[in-house]
């Protein structure tokens, strides 16, 4: 992987969680990383604990003749660093060509692994589990992932150069960049409408020519469950899959016992009993994952039969039915689902909970998504004993008229519904007098949203907000 090291890496928006995962793996190789963001947090520290210059403040200066200036999509062509790459003609990689730059260092070399986790919901909490349990049984991974793993506290990390784990994100069509040795498809369903705006067709175009770019040695797992992933096995049938489920699959989980916020299963592979699992993690959707998970190390010789024990200390993904708050008896949940598939899967993991109600918090994430999946939102949240919504987090798209959270409260046929106005310091001051003894908060969303839980912590304590 030397040629990554000859390269001095300029990251613009350093202190991003997806940014700052890569400028980090690249600091570990020992790569030359400095960096920009608008504000110091604690990404910027990180990177700079390890040795990158990072600038608070984003200017023209900043950038100089020898460096490789990295960008994410929000990034505007007015930006003062990019516009000043542009000017003296230096190299400018979109985050997903550095994450391609990277994992084709994997791919050149035939004694290594390349695992890519993928689909519309689960891929960052498969590639977590993966890079947990190679991590904790000592194989040493190297691994970009999208979210914090806890009980390791990054969520990128280079190690050595024979294995690396990903996760693959298919929102902007970037996916097809990479070549993994092993692709795993959690499923397939409608999202981003402002890309893929001719519905499933356009994604099922986007995953084939992802699928088409690989080697016909690499392997593919898929759901047999997933409406999305059947359909698109369909369409490849030039291709062999390797499938999970729950029946009628290669890898399948029978006998599962759910128990407050844990479950057990036992594992078959072809109807031959494998082993027994154990996950900390509430939910269906958990054993899926988990077996995905199993079915990709599986594959690759590594005897996930022989590592129950990390699969059962795995606790979760940063953001993925993470307790952020506890006081007075009642819990606070923090869930980063803003997909009206991903909404109704957390919320099933609340199934089994009678000490109290369940309320929901929920903050649409775009307005695009809003509108195009107006009506599979407002039947997300049946499970729900009380539900309020908050302005939409527009992450940089303009308005669309008539899609707002009041006009959808308005359509929400739950009977306890209210739509809550203002910064989420506003909303949890509203919410806080209405909770009791018992009940279970979760909140929603992939925006700001996720600070409600600690809001309400604080006016618990009549800490200042």
């Amino acid at each position: 992987m030397e040629e990554l090291t000859k390269n001095k890496y300029h990251f613009i928006a350093a202190g991003g969680v997806g940014m700052s995962a890569l400028a980090k793996f690249l600091l570990e190789k020992g790569c030359v990383v400095t960096g920009s963001d608008i504000s110091d947090s604690k990404y910027v520290k990180l990177l700079r604990n390890l040795g990158a210059e990072i600038f608070i403040g984003q200017k023209a200066e900043n950038i100089k003749p020898d460096m490789t200036v990295v960008v994410s999509s929000a990034i505007s062509e007015e930006n003062p660093e990019l516009k000043e790459a542009r000017r003296l003609n230096l190299p400018v990689l979109h985050r997903s060509d550095m994450l391609q730059l990277i994992s084709d260092e994997f791919s050149k070399d035939e004694k290594a692994v390349f695992f890519g986790f993928s689909g519309t919901h689960g891929k960052t909490t498969t590639s977590g589990l993966c890079s947990y349990i190679l991590a904790k049984a000592g194989k040493h991974p190297s691994y970009a992932v999208g979210g914090i793993i806890p009980e390791i506290a990054d969520n990128s990390k280079f190690d050595s150069d024979k294995i690396f784990i990903a996760e693959l994100d298919e929102s902007d069509g970037t996916i097809v960049k990479y070549k993994p040795d092993v692709n795993v498809i959690n499923n397939l369903s409608y999202d981003h409408p402002d890309f893929y705006k001719n519905g499933m067709s356009d994604i099922y175009k986007t995953f084939k020519k992802y699928i088409d770019g690989t080697s016909q040695k690499a392997i593919l797992i898929t759901n047999a469950d997933s409406e999305g992933c059947v359909e698109f096995m369909e369409i490849m049938k030039d291709r062999k899959f390797i499938t999970f489920g729950l029946d009628n699959a290669d890898y399948t989980a029978k006998n599962i016992v759910f128990d407050g916020f844990s479950s057990k299963f036992d594992v078959y592979y072809k109807d031959e009993f494998k082993t027994s699992l154990e996950m900390s993690i509430p939910g269906v959707h958990n054993v899926y994952n988990a077996l995905a998970v199993y079915a990709a190390l599986d594959v690759k010789g590594f005897e996930p039969q022989n590592l129950t024990e990390y699969f059962k200390t795995f606790s979760g993904m940063g953001r993925r039915f993470q307790t952020v708050a506890e006081f007075d008896g009642i819990k606070v949940i923090d869930d980063y689902a803003h997909h009206p598939e991903e909404i109704k899967t957390t919320l099933s993991g609340l199934s089994a909970y009678k000490n109290g109600r369940i309320i929901a918090v929920f903050q649409p994430h775009r307005f695009t998504r809003l509108q195009g999946l107006w009506n599979d939102f407002l039947k997300a949240f049946d499970t729900v004993d009380k539900l309020y919504v908050t302005d939409v987090y527009h992450a940089s798209e303009e308005p669309i008229e008539n899609i707002n959270s009041k006009n959808f409260v308005n359509d929400m046929k739950i009977k306890d519904c209210k739509y809550v106005a203002g910064d989420m310091k506003q909303v949890a001051k509203q919410i806080y007098g209405d909770l009791k003894k018992g009940d279970i908060v979760i909140t929603l969303g992939a925006g700001t949203v996720t600070q409600v839980g600690g809001y309400l912590q604080k006016i618990n304590r009549n800490e200042e907000l």
